[in-house]
């Protein structure tokens, strides 16, 4: 099948050489700038094209993998030079956006689809190691559900099916699941320099922490892996981290607060702390350091 790409970014190269790899013929791909068209081009053994309908003319399937604002603005342009045609399948892979976007293909005959999936790709080269394997959602034109299905298995991918209306929240938990991450070590790094560790060394320390967690989750799941002094009920240790980060780095107290009343949820889901030392933690962690925690614990237990 012939394959055209608009938008020669990480995704969409990446997806390029992949369905390249596996039979598919890449007919062309066209980017924000001729530049880029041609280095994926290069990349792809395929033409660059000056203009996206002039790709999208060739190919039975269109993948625009732009940026998300730009999606439905690149359809509507290749839609209004003629580049769309019935017998077309054009596919976006935003995980926010529903297929709908692509109205403009749509009205011009084309099935529509969309086909995100849950991976980090930070350039093409991640997305070729990474994409094959992954889990990809599906939600368009119940015509084009075939045909995505198949990209996914041929990627060596399983896919799930997704109504519009869950995308918003689909996305939310993507985007904690990824972004979110990254937020998180880099605020654990950055206490670690806060506490004197230079900043490699930082990274270093903590990567088998990091790594052994995310195994421990594939073993025993959430919440069984959940450990440390919240799920210990360990409310002096907590609040020992709380004043020393009130002196030491206290721009990054109101996030680890945050964290702090979450996870206290997940300490009552596993069952190692009681309904009480939950009421407790989301206090200490809803007040600041000092401020009396001490003396409210002490009139829990009477």
């Amino acid at each position: 099948m012939q394959v055209s790409i608009i938008g020669a970014g990480a995704v969409g190269t990446g997806m390029g050489i992949l369905l390249s790899q596996r039979g598919y013929t890449i007919a062309g791909v066209a980017s924000r700038t001729l530049i880029s068209a041609q280095r994926a081009a290069a990349r792809l053994s395929c033409p660059a094209c000056e203009q996206p309908e002039e790709a999208a003319r060739r190919a039975d399937i269109v993948l625009i993998t732009t940026s998300d604002r730009a999606i439905g603005a690149v359809a509507a342009a290749i839609a209004g030079r003629g580049g769309f045609r019935t017998g077309q399948t054009v596919i976006h892979m935003s995980g926010s956006l529903t297929a709908a976007v692509l109205a403009p293909a749509q009205q011009a005959g084309a099935r529509i689809l969309s086909l995100h999936p849950l991976q980090s790709c930070a350039d093409a080269d991640r997305a070729v190691a990474n994409l094959p394997g992954s889990v990809f959602s599906l939600e368009g034109d119940r015509e084009a559900l075939p045909l995505g299905k198949r990209l996914v298995t041929d990627l060596g991918g399983e896919y799930f099916v997704i109504s519009p209306d869950a995308k918003p929240l689909y996305h939310a938990a993507a985007c904690v699941a990824s972004n979110y991450l990254v937020s998180l070590v880099d605020l654990s790094r950055r206490l670690m320099q806060a506490a004197g560790m230079e900043a490699e060394m930082a990274a270093h320390a903590l990567d088998p922490l990091i790594k052994g967690t995310l195994e421990n989750i594939n073993d025993k799941g959430i919440p069984g892996a959940l450990t440390g002094p919240i799920a210990r009920g360990d409310f002096s240790t907590v609040r020992d981290h709380l004043r020393a980060m009130a002196v030491a780095a206290p721009h990054l107290e109101e996030t680890y607060r945050a964290l702090g009343r979450y996870t206290a949820g997940v300490a009552g889901r596993k069952g190692s702390i009681d309904a009480r030392k939950v009421a407790l933690f989301t206090e200490i962690f809803a007040t600041r350091a000092g401020t009396g925690n001490r003396r409210r614990e002490a009139g829990s237990k009477r």
